[in-house]
């Protein structure tokens, strides 16, 4: 079933209304059947959630949900999960008249008729399941208002750049994706403006958290859903929020969604020299982007997210989604940068002009994507480990199957800063200067005052390490050296004194140790 979008509906503060418990199907939960709509407040502290629903709406159904609440029913709900308490784990599902009436009707020994998910072609591929047609079980994690209070404050400041995006999935429960883009189209309008169903809607953001590996250090749902925060940033700038229409806007929230869906945690090289059936399909050519952009555009198709608009409408829209999507290709970085400058260099950029606007929110979303060195040192300092451990992942597996170690990849002749200090320094310092010189406001100088520091705290901390390990190594030079002096003193000795000379040199290689261990 499509997921449900509206929380709660019964309140747990008074009793059940007369009204509700009047439609066919509601259901409190409570320690003891004597709290059904008893007033007294003492009881009510027992209470612990409802569930109604409409027989009149078969896709909706309303919940709220205290505590250590299990629901279990033929209606496809699944069991709490010992590793989310006291969250609830709830694997949505329709309600198809048919089922429904069945069960109105009492036939509870008729069969279970299975509701089965389609299937994309990619999400085919790689699915984890033997059996064509049974999803993956990844149930969503529905928060209570009290443990989603302190989410909703950090959504009131979700254009700040300084943004935790970290902390925000933790308190989403890793939901931030789709909570984090819920809010921002409902925040614009988009979902009343573009008439989007909101099962749709939440269906299709589920599948997409779901289609990002989880196990990928860096390319992930926190990855995508801390680009759409950025993204939101940079749609906000002055130039962009009074030329940007509501269907840029909504382009370029999807774009930012959906940029890095199912990466495989291997760059493009890697893909290649294994002859991977993804470079063959997209014939070496941005291989990683064009799979993004179609298992977007697959996900759209399968949850009819567009469906009732006009076929060639839709159909643009996806073209135009592939356009964003590729463009965050970082071997055509120079492409881009190139044309941009020229831009900014004759002055003729006219963002009245859907192409012109089209281009800027390609190079929004480039500089969204590669935006971590422009963050705080405490949210960028984690974006460098987890990228640098993604890259050194790889090596490892290069290593493992005998194949050439891609650059940066190799853990033992790389570290994290001077990684780091490398891109900053040829990518992106180059782009956000030039994204600078386009829109001159606050933020821009944030992001380069950020990078720049960023960028000599990495140099500080590449000094120590190395003057540690110079440290290190004049040490274990020093004791190479005095042990072969003794080693020498040993062998020129007499014989008639070897076992003084030998116990003269234990007493002689001994002090040193002790020496150093003190």
């Amino acid at each position: 079933m499509e997921v449900c979008y509206q929380l709660p509906v019964l309140p747990l503060d008074r009793p059940v209304p007369k009204h509700v418990l009047s439609r066919r199907g509601a259901i409190s939960f409570s320690s003891s059947s004597s709290l059904f709509g008893s007033p007294d407040p003492r009881q009510l502290s027992q209470r612990r959630g409802a569930i109604s629903y409409d027989s009149s709406d078969q896709t909706a159904l309303y919940i709220r949900m205290l505590g250590d609440v299990r629901v279990r029913s033929q209606a496809g709900f699944e069991p709490e999960r010992r590793s989310t308490h006291p969250y609830l784990c709830i694997d949505f599902r329709n309600l198809h008249s048919e089922y429904e009436s069945r069960l109105g009707c009492g036939a509870s020994s008729a069969p279970e008729r299975r509701v089965h998910r389609l299937l994309s072609f990619q999400r085919y591929l790689h699915s984890s399941r033997m059996l064509r047609g049974i999803p993956q079980q990844i149930p969503l994690h529905i928060l209570d208002e009290d443990y989603t209070g302190q989410a909703r404050c950090m959504l009131e400041k979700v254009g700040n750049w300084n943004f935790d995006i970290f902390l925000f999935d933790k308190l989403t429960n890793g939901n931030g994706l789709i909570t984090l883009t819920c809010h921002l189209l409902n925040s614009y309008g988009l979902v009343e403006l573009f008439q989007l169903d909101m099962v749709k809607l939440w269906r299709f953001l589920v599948m997409v958290q779901e289609d990002y590996h989880s196990d990928n250090p860096y390319h992930n749902a926190v990855h995508a859903a801390d680009v759409t925060q950025a993204m939101y940033c940079y749609m906000r700038e002055p130039k962009l929020a009074k030329s940007l229409t509501s269907y840029d806007i909504l382009l370029g929230l999807l774009a930012a969604v959906t940029h890095d869906l199912d990466h495989p945690g291997v760059n493009q090289p890697f893909l290649i020299k294994t002859d991977h059936y993804l470079a063959t399909l997209y014939r070496n050519t941005s291989v990683l982007e064009n799979h993004h952009w179609k298992s977007a555009v697959g996900l759209i198709r399968e949850t009819g997210l567009f469906s009732h608009l006009p076929p060639e409408d839709s159909l643009n829209l996806e073209r135009e989604l592939g356009s964003l999507i590729l463009a965050t290709d970082i071997s055509r970085q120079n492409e881009y940068l190139s044309r941009f400058r020229m831009h900014l260099n004759q002055d003729n950029l006219c963002l009245s002009k859907a192409s012109h606007r089209h281009f800027i929110l390609q190079m929004a979303l480039k500089c969204a994507d590669i935006c971590n060195p422009c963050r705080p040192w405490e949210l960028s300092k984690q974006w460098s480990e987890r990228v640098t451990e993604e890259f050194f992942q790889q090596g490892d597996i290069e290593k493992k199957h005998i194949l050439e170690v891609s650059p940066v990849c190799d853990r033992q002749t790389n570290t994290v800063g001077n990684i780091q200090i490398g891109f900053m320094t040829y990518v992106a310092e180059p782009l956000f200067g030039e994204w600078a010189r386009f829109s001159d406001t606050r933020l821009s100088q944030t992001m380069l005052g950020h990078m720049g520091l960023n960028k000599a705290s990495w140099g500080g901390l590449q000094q120590e390490q190395t003057s540690v390990f110079e440290e290190a190594e004049s040490s274990k030079a020093s004791s190479d050296t005095e042990d072969a002096a003794a080693t020498a003193a040993a062998a020129a000795a007499p014989p008639g004194g070897s076992t003084a000379t030998t116990a003269g040199e234990t007493s002689s290689k001994e002090i040193p140790q002790g020496n150093r261990e003190s």
